[in-house]
């Protein structure tokens, strides 16, 4: 009897392992590590049946039939595998694209995506065993060794002149008029964990601040995560996150997904970002903050403004300045600096993001690392680290 239990537990385990194994060969990865912090995290979203039919899936979307063919030994029927891709949808295991008969089914990544996906379902355990998962240096150098994000920063609107020229997939009130299907509110799944940490935000005590547009929208409503609104609601929002201070990071996508409205004491993307030497080798911006050093006074509000600690005072010249390793041209001390001594600049070239998620994805799954491109890249971690005098971010 004990023997058949052992059997079984190990065949569990086998299952997930699959699964890990299986995202991992994704276009963003999901890498093994050593304390099984991997299993762990997929075992709070998937069940072992549901594991093995997640396997199943690709990064692309794929219709019910299709996924039938492959899982037909797995399952009695079409309707009892659409009842449950249902159930994997709803714990935030996989996404859906589509309605009705033209839905289709794919892996999600981590981040963005399955993580996002627990908003009803945090528990200290998961919590605790996602964040054992996301601080170990295999996950972090997968995220980081994407040839592009997934997300990008976008100036708030204050801070762009008439005469900046900025591209529509730059603008936030542009990205959502050219955006196709509904939008959907939810709360930031940061803020949240952060607030069961026992922790507040220092930038808002507003809960309702992430947005989701087309599929994504549809999946959050479905899975109970947001409430669909109209745009007049979407723009808004948008607006009393700019002014409270919140960063604007959408899909680095030209047909928005979702646009994120980030704090640097919650936000783990930004959080990442300060926890590396030179951070945008990392990160998509096309614009940086620029210091008129005759107009400064040194007051320090843009240093206070600033999520990402880009924004410094000289101690020796009592005036600001931009750190260009970490200014991700979000804009937020444009319209805070008394003086107007800063202004926002747009670089050259400015990077062009790709159509869709789809396009994004493809262009990641054909310039995916290998184990030779990942140790080039945490050596250059280590590297920009030293010359950078910032070794005490390899801890």
């Amino acid at each position: 009897m004990d023997n058949f239990f052992i059997k079984r537990v190990k065949k569990g385990e086998e299952i997930y392992r699959d699964l890990q194994r299986h995202l991992d060969s994704q276009a963003v990865g999901f890498p093994a590590t050593k304390t099984g912090a991997d299993i762990k995290v997929l075992k709070h979203i998937f069940s072992p049946r549901q594991a093995k039919i997640a396997t199943c899936l690709d990064f692309k979307p794929e219709s019910l039939k299709e996924i039938y063919k492959k899982t037909r030994n797995l399952v009695g029927s079409p309707e009892e595998l659409s009842d449950i891709l249902s159930a994997i949808e709803k714990k935030g295991g996989i996404e859906s694209r589509g309605k009705g008969d033209e839905k289709r089914y794919c892996n999600a990544p981590l981040v963005v995506g399955m993580y996002e996906f627990q908003l009803n379902n945090l528990t200290p355990e998961f919590i605790e065993d996602f964040a054992e998962y996301t601080s170990d240096i295999r996950f972090g150098v997968e995220f980081l060794s994407t040839k592009l994000p997934q997300m990008r920063t976008i100036p708030i609107a204050r801070s762009i002149s008439l005469k900046s020229n900025v591209s529509t997939f730059d603008e936030v009130g542009e990205l959502l008029k050219k955006s196709e299907g509904s939008f959907a509110i939810f709360e930031c799944i940061c803020r949240k964990k952060k607030r069961l940490q026992g922790k507040s935000c220092q930038v808002t005590d507003r809960k309702e601040t992430c947005l989701a547009v087309g599929d994504f929208a549809h999946t959050a409503v479905e899975s109970g995560m947001g409430r669909t609104i109209g745009l007049d609601e979407a723009m808004e929002i948008l607006e009393k996150n700019q002014k409270e201070g919140l960063v604007l990071q959408p899909s680095n996508t030209e047909q928005a997904d979702f646009i994120c409205s980030c704090c640097g004491c919650c936000c783990g993307m930004l959080s990442i970002h300060k926890s590396i030497p030179k951070p945008m080798d990392f990160f998509v911006s096309n614009f940086y903050a620029q210091v008129d050093s005759g107009n400064c006074n040194g007051c320090g509000i843009c240093e206070k403004r600033c999520q990402v600690g880009a924004a410094k005072i000289s101690e020796k010249r009592q005036q600001a300045f931009i750190d260009l390793n970490r200014c991700i041209g979000c804009g937020l001390c444009l319209p805070a600096c008394p003086q107007k001594a800063i202004t926002l600049q747009k670089k050259n070239p400015q990077i062009k993001p790709p159509t869709t998620r789809d396009d994004l994805y493809d262009i990641i799954m054909a310039r995916k690392k290998g184990k030779i491109g990942k140790l080039k890249l945490t050596g250059k971690l280590i590297m920009d680290a030293v010359v950078t005098r910032q070794t005490h971010l390899l801890k």
